[in-house]
């Protein structure tokens, strides 16, 4: 089942929306594309190497501390969160 509404996506790109509005309002079939420029492909290696650091980069570096150093991390991150509610 497709997973879009029947009304054509209206253009982002202003002189496209602009064309299509004044084409609307003069009762011209609607014929709006919606194109997006297209996504670089990602490269499968680097996808996998930040993946992996990602995956470990927290266990390794909360290992590597003290407590007490992890402690008054915890304390900066709290009062960052919680300092400036209104």
């Amino acid at each position: 089942m497709p997973n879009h509404s029947s009304k054509p996506k209206r253009p982002r790109e202003p002189n496209q929306l602009a064309k299509a509005i004044v084409d609307i309002a003069i009762g011209e079939p609607a014929h709006v594309i919606h194109t997006e420029p297209a996504k670089p492909e990602k490269d499968p290696a680097a996808v996998s190497l930040g993946r992996r650091g990602g995956l470990k980069g927290g266990k390794a570096r909360a290992a590597s501390l003290t407590p007490e150093q992890r402690s008054e991390i915890a304390k900066k991150a709290a009062a960052k969160r919680w300092g400036n509610k209104i």
